[in-house]
């Protein structure tokens, strides 16, 4: 069993990406118009199917695949998984279409930032254009059983980024907007690869907190509630992390010094400084990517 029902109608999905759980969530509300949000890369798409199936849901009644954004581990896996859901269009922001359609020039870059990580997440397919449904910001979608999720322009982490609400359950589906969400450490890592945008990033987290929401439904990973103040401590530390980067580029630190004052400064970070290094795609993604969206955006703005 790699299902949890969270609401009557709610359930998230361990994808177990790389035999690796607690990794990527998908999570589906069932309904009139079943509706899956994320999907986790190629790879995890097997492990989807045996979850749709545990569920008893029907593939044909799934109407739905709501992405946050078409990087590879939240939605690499679209393509596969349209194989097996006849009646299901794809929800994405618009600049996020022509990747779906062609994801090669995303697999190429995908493979240069992510080294081996690539392999684990695998290949994304392409997406046929006719179940491609382009969103925007407040569209609303029903799902049935009185439910709908309300579509949130939250740019940032991305330049095509989505997160969802569903106001029955004050539910908030944040996609990469509020960090990566370590519930053994209850510790949150920020999502910030290059190129971030931090102050684009903070809007849009001001955007999730007028919602009021009660509860996450983080992609990386799981349930947590206290929203509101999750989002603003997120805030906090995104601030944080940039003053260190600041401060770094003002002494002229390398690199590697911010990075490893960015680990010793950063509460959420000392926390599970040892379980990071030692993981290998947080490692590479939180360790990495995210430092370095901070290290870039110093150095554009310093020169």
């Amino acid at each position: 069993m790699h299902t949890k029902q969270l609401s009557k109608n709610l359930y998230l999905v361990d994808l177990q990406t790389g035999g690796f759980k607690n990794l990527i969530a998908s999570y589906i509300i069932t309904g009139k118009q079943t509706t899956i949000i994320e999907t986790g890369p190629t790879s995890s798409i097997p492990n989807l199917s045996s979850a749709l199936k545990e569920l008893n849901i029907k593939l044909e009644t799934v109407a739905y695949v709501a992405l946050s954004h078409i990087h590879v581990d939240p939605g690499g896996g679209t393509g596969a998984l349209l194989n097996n859901l006849p009646n299901a269009k794809v929800i994405i922001h618009p600049r996020g279409v022509p990747h779906l359609i062609n994801p090669e020039k995303l697999w190429q870059q995908t493979q240069l930032v992510l080294g081996y990580v690539a392999d684990i997440f695998g290949a994304p397919d392409p997406v046929p254009q006719n179940r491609i449904i382009p969103a925007t910001n407040g569209m609303e979608i029903e799902v049935g059983n009185d439910l709908k999720l309300k579509v949130i322009e939250t740019l940032g982490h991305a330049a095509h980024h989505l997160s969802y609400y569903l106001p029955a359950y004050s539910g908030l589906f944040p996609g990469d907007a509020a960090g990566i969400y370590l519930a053994a450490y209850e510790a949150v890592i920020p999502t910030s690869p290059p190129p971030f945008l931090l102050d684009i990033a903070l809007g849009s987290l001001e955007k999730l907190i007028t919602l009021k929401p009660q509860v996450l439904y983080y992609t990386h990973f799981g349930e947590a509630l206290d929203a509101v103040e999750r989002l603003r401590r997120y805030a906090q530390q995104l601030k944080h992390w940039m003053s260190i980067v600041d401060d770094g580029f003002r002494r002229q630190q390398t690199p590697a010094k911010i990075r490893k004052r960015i680990l010793t400064e950063d509460e959420n970070m000392q926390k599970m400084a040892e379980f990071l290094k030692c993981h290998p795609i947080y490692s590479k993604t939180a360790i990495g990517n995210s430092i370095q969206g901070f290290i870039d955006l110093a150095s554009k703005t310093q020169k």
